[in-house]
């Protein structure tokens, strides 16, 4: 990837808009110090269409040269790679859920019908995993009824740097290694990163890793190098089913906001934005998701703060605690003396 130098120091500019200024901007690239920077750019998955196929994973590797993360399965359903590491900038989760007794949606709810008298599949992207089953001549329980059914679904989520409006990896990397692009996403120039790790530990997300016998961190770019040249990131490029979207993050936000409504007029209550809300704990995620059940389920934190936020209050507490034990100190010397 060829290197680009940040306008700023760790992608912040030099005049601080504000005493809580390690929220991080609002609106990323301008603040960054980029002139007239193009729209942002950002990620929307809907795990309701993702099929679990990890072609994102793979065109990832094969793009950025990621080195393989290991061929083992790990006991967890189809998963073979378990989170994302400095291996894995993109990971698709498989979490198995056990069904609820009863009937599966009909045709008559809008959302699928059995295809050829085999198994239940959508005809509709609305479905998703909704209707994944085991694979058989037909769904597990069909010829027993509701009550002896057994049936499972798979919630698949292709999962990956949120490239957070407020940053705190950006606020607490000491070598600038990482900077805000004019895209607004965030980025590691491993040239520059000397593996103190300080990244790591203020992630809220839990995504940055430090790659064994290299020692620097390294994770998602989004793939700079490709939207530099008005190209489609590769993992959005290779999903077959469109899970993963690309574009202007305001017309994704409309996008995903407009898919929810669609989903719960189909009968998919639970369907829900994570990482969408500019007035969340991090000003908004430049890579969000459309999910089918509570963030933890995903593995997700239910309400990330970024984790430098109370940095400004805590510098002018400690401040004023060593004002007082110098006053304190000078009083007992001067009054010890006289």
């Amino acid at each position: 990837m060829p290197r680009r130098s940040p306008p700023t120091t760790r992608g912040r500019s030099a005049v601080l808009p504000d005493p809580n200024s390690l929220y991080g901007p609002l609106d990323p690239a301008p603040d960054a110090g980029y002139e007239n920077a193009p729209p942002r750019m950002g990620f929307f998955t809907d795990t309701s269409v993702c099929i679990g196929c990890k072609a994102c994973e793979v065109a990832c590797k094969e793009w950025n040269g990621v080195p393989e993360s290991g061929l083992d399965l790990l006991g967890m359903s189809y998963d073979n790679t378990g989170a994302l590491t400095a291996n894995s900038w993109r990971h698709v989760a498989f979490v198995e859920q056990p069904r609820p007794a009863g009937p599966h949606p009909s045709s008559a709810d809008g959302l699928g019908e059995p295809v050829n008298g085999g198994p239940q599949r959508s005809v509709d992207a609305g479905a998703g995993p909704q209707f994944l089953g085991m694979p058989g001549a037909q769904p597990p329980g069909r010829g027993t009824g509701g009550e002896g059914r057994s049936d499972f679904r798979w919630l698949m989520m292709s999962d990956v740097c949120k490239h957070c409006t407020h940053a705190a990896c950006l606020d607490v990397c000491p070598t600038g290694s990482l900077f805000r692009t004019e895209f607004g996403t965030v980025v590691v120039q491993e040239d520059i990163c000397n593996g103190c790790g300080y990244c790591i530990s203020a992630c809220p997300y839990g995504v940055i890793d430090q790659r064994k016998g290299d020692g620097r961190a390294w994770k998602c770019t989004l793939c700079y190098d490709r939207l530099g040249a008005g190209m489609t990131p590769a993992c959005a490029q290779a999903c077959p089913t469109e899970s993963i979207q690309y574009g202007p993050l305001d017309e994704l936000r409309e996008r995903a906001a407009a898919r929810v409504s669609t989903l719960h007029e189909r009968g998919v209550p639970e369907a829900r934005l994570y990482g969408e809300d500019p007035n969340d704990g991090v000003g908004g995620d430049g890579a969000f998701f459309l999910l089918l059940d509570e963030p933890e389920v995903y593995g997700l934190p239910p309400d990330p703060v970024v984790t430098t936020r109370d940095l400004p209050a805590m510098w002018k507490r400690a401040g004023l605690a060593a004002l007082v034990m110098a006053a304190a100190t000078v009083a007992a010397f001067v009054g010890g003396s006289s």
